[in-house]
């Protein structure tokens, strides 16, 4: 399948691929493109939008204080524990205002900056940010008490 998003990706944009290849499509391909063209393009491709906050006609986006990864978990009925805790690491790095519901959020944050900051394109941030996501996957699938 084809998803599409906005150029640019950072926290949510990242995290939302890693999810989908991860558990939903491994061979899903993404194509990034800027706002403005974001439904047309997904209507031509074929693609299924997500996380463009701006179009209420997107279906996987951000939910009142939700982010889109929390949205992907809930259509797509993803129950693991470890993801829903990834999902509160991934809302507190990308939203404003959320940064409370996980401690660690703030390094995550400051993690998709730095690579937005590198200038490389959104391919290669995926490529080079999956492992960031691995990794916190396996720590968030650890019992606290073991943190």
């Amino acid at each position: 399948m084809k998803w599409i998003t906005r150029s640019n990706v950072k926290v949510d944009r990242v995290a939302c691929p890693w999810l989908i290849r991860r558990f939903i499509d491994p061979q899903g391909e993404f194509l990034f493109v800027p706002e403005d063209q974001l439904l047309d393009t997904a209507r031509n491709e074929g693609a299924i939008p997500f996380d463009a906050t701006r179009f209420a006609a997107v279906k996987l986006n951000h939910r009142v204080e939700r982010c889109t990864f929390e949205a992907i978990l809930e259509d797509y009925k993803l129950t693991d524990p470890g993801l829903h805790r990834l999902a509160l690491i991934v809302r507190g790095a990308d939203a404003k205002g959320q940064e409370h519901v996980s401690t660690e959020s703030l390094g995550l944050r400051a993690i998709a900056q730095g690579f937005a900051l590198s200038g490389i394109s959104d391919e290669e941030r995926l490529a080079r940010e999956f492992s960031v996501y691995d990794a916190l996957y396996e720590y968030a699938r650890q019992p606290l008490k073991e943190q």
